[in-house]
């Protein structure tokens, strides 16, 4: 494959519940999350469910990173997708994890790109 970004898809249990349904506070987390990562963010946009539940998108200059949170359960699904070698998800994804007080963390990664018959990671343009 040729690289192009690494996508965490990151499940969260056991975390606060009243943190995952407040909009300001996970925008504000998720945020935090992206300039700890070392992105550059573009825009963010958030969506309140009723009865419960927040859904956040911040795009970034890398790529995105999202969280879609179900308060009644304590849990929460993130996206983290960056491109290039200057942002580390996974200071965005321990920046997410501290912030929602999650118990239990299950990560994914993987590689997006082009397939190839050999592996190299191209520059992020």
């Amino acid at each position: 494959m040729k690289i192009l970004g690494r996508h965490l898809i990151v499940e969260f249990t056991g975390c606060d519940t009243s943190t995952l349904d407040n909009l300001k506070k996970l925008r504000k987390i998720m945020r935090a999350a992206a300039v700890m990562a070392g992105a550059t963010i573009v825009n963010t946009t958030a969506h309140r469910y009723a009865p419960h539940g927040v859904t956040v998108m911040v795009v970034i200059s890398e790529s995105h990173l999202s969280v879609h949170s179900w308060p009644e359960y304590g849990y929460a699904a993130v996206d983290i997708f960056t491109c290039g070698e200057s942002v580390d998800p996974y200071k965005a994804l321990e920046c997410i994890k501290q912030e929602l007080g999650a118990a239990d963390v299950q990560v994914k990664e993987l590689a997006r790109g082009i397939p190839s018959s050999t592996t190299e990671t191209l520059a992020h343009k």
